[in-house]
């Protein structure tokens, strides 16, 4: 077992780092809800949270490619066995996040894999242009005459969400890119990656202008005694804000002139499986494909498919469900097996009134952590969650993009030859990516847009300057 830092009392210490010095001190006391117990962070100095405009940050005129050279030293300080503050880090997310110690510590010894030199420099280049005109201003002819263009570092606040520690890495990575300065919000249900992760930054670069250029804290969300002095343009530019609709809606009204909000809110993803698919395989070689988007991170991220569409006879429809159940009881690299979170108690009523509803619906599994499947001909009234998948048959799999808004995130589609016919249907009704079915969480970094933009390119302040007189 990996150690925690318990304070003197008993209670779990949350560390911050702040413009790259990390701080212990057990002053303020918080009630976690999701552990029911009590842990403590270091009090709030707001002169130290923010960078003050009338002087740079201290990457501003860091060439791109010492950014790039620093990050990829930090990968490979992120090695778990070696890495201390992982695994500390590890040790104590089990008592606020629901994913389990299995699949905490897997998330963590695949950190690594995220700050590639090629991922990191696609990133860069599919915001900021080639590397080598990344840096500083660069001349562009125009009809109107010649301007200097620059990507100017931001200034920006990150709320952060819990559901997966893939999100601390992926923010860590773009602000380091974007040269700017910017403070993390750590949430309630995953206090500790962002700060071990800035720690392992001090580490390899003590006085590295981006280690000094990131910030990591907690305090409860909707401190207005926080979060008021600090969201406002007299400081920040940017207030980037993951998570569900009551985080994104409480971000939303500090927007102001001078003061924008990039939102990666709440999003529903699904999947579409075309009746060729089991001419070629069996319903349980499908079924095994489909339950990696489905349970990834006890399906509590955006990418995790809650509808699937699929075509077929209601026969081989619920052969196919059948097997699909039965994977969901298997374990994999980010997913509980039998022993996975169950269905909201407000589902569980409906689920069974489903139930006995055959044939028009079929349900296939048990309500007690493996997995439910429902087969019905038209979407269910509730969001499924807890490891509950709607399969809804259809006809043919365009029908189904009836059903797809902007709020649908990823679509994963099965055989890949289907992905043509129906992609700019998909892209039309608001879909944001469409994937090979049992590809939702790949590939999801390095240059490819997210939630229907690029995100460090939307992060940076974009400025141009003229050149010469006007004759």
């Amino acid at each position: 077992m990996f150690q925690q830092a318990i304070d003197n009392k008993g209670r779990q210490l949350v560390p911050h780092v702040i413009k790259g010095e990390t701080d212990l001190s057990a002053t303020v006391e918080h009630y976690s809800r999701a552990t029911g117990d009590t842990v403590v962070t270091p009090q709030i100095d707001l002169d130290t949270l923010v960078w003050r405009r009338n002087e740079p940050g201290p990457a501003f005129d860091t060439p791109i490619g010492e950014v790039i050279d620093f990050l990829v030293e930090v990968g490979r300080a992120l090695d778990f066995d070696r890495n201390p503050y992982l695994q500390e880090a590890a040790a104590a997310n089990v008592r606020c996040s629901t994913l389990g110690a299995r699949i905490l510590e897997n998330c963590y010894r695949d950190l690594p894999a995220l700050f590639t030199r090629d991922g990191i420099e696609a990133e860069a280049e599919a915001s900021l242009g080639p590397i080598k005109d990344a840096d500083g201003w660069h001349r562009r002819t125009l009809p109107a005459g010649q301007v200097d263009i620059r990507a100017f570092p931001p200034r920006a606040v990150h709320i952060l969400a819990g559901n997966a520690p893939i999100v601390p890495p992926i923010t860590i990575i773009r602000a380091a890119l974007s040269r700017g300065v910017h403070l993390l919000k750590m949430p309630s249900n995953d206090m500790f990656t962002a700060s071990a992760l800035l720690r392992t930054m001090a580490e390899v670069g003590p006085n590295h202008p981006v280690t000094r250029s990131l910030s990591a804290a907690y305090w409860r969300g909707g401190d207005q005694a926080i979060e008021d002095h600090i969201m406002r343009s007299q400081y920040f530019d940017k207030l980037v804000v993951w998570g569900g609709d009551a985080a994104v809606r409480h971000a939303m009204q500090y927007a102001a002139p001078g003061f924008e909000i990039i939102s990666f809110d709440p999003k529903v993803s699904i999947s579409m499986i075309g009746a060729d698919a089991f001419v070629s395989e069996s319903p349980a070689a499908v079924a095994d494909r489909a339950v990696l988007d489905i349970v990834a991170f006890n399906q509590d991220a955006c990418s995790c498919a809650r509808f699937q569409f699929v075509e077929g006879d209601e026969e081989q429809v619920d052969a196919y469900c059948a097997a699909l159940a039965n994977a969901m009881r298997r374990e994999t690299r980010y997913s509980a097996g039998e022993d996975g979170p169950v269905p909201p108690a407000e589902f569980r009523d409906e689920i069974d009134m489903l139930a006995s509803l055959e044939p028009v619906y079929r349900v296939s599994g048990k309500a007690d952590g493996g997995g439910i499947v429902i087969r019905s001909e038209d979407p269910v009234s509730f969001n499924p969650t807890g490891k509950v998948v709607n399969v809804v048959r259809v006809p043919e799999l365009g029908k189904a993009i009836a059903h797809v808004t902007v709020a649908t995130q990823t679509v994963g589609v099965w055989p890949p030859a289907r992905i043509h016919e129906l992609r700019d249907g998909l892209s039309s009704a608001g879909a944001q990516r469409i994937v090979h079915l049992g590809m939702a969480h790949m590939g999801a970094f390095g240059g490819l847009p997210h939630d229907g933009n690029l995100p460090l390119h939307r992060m940076m302040h974009w400025v141009y300057s003229d050149v010469e007189p006007p004759s």
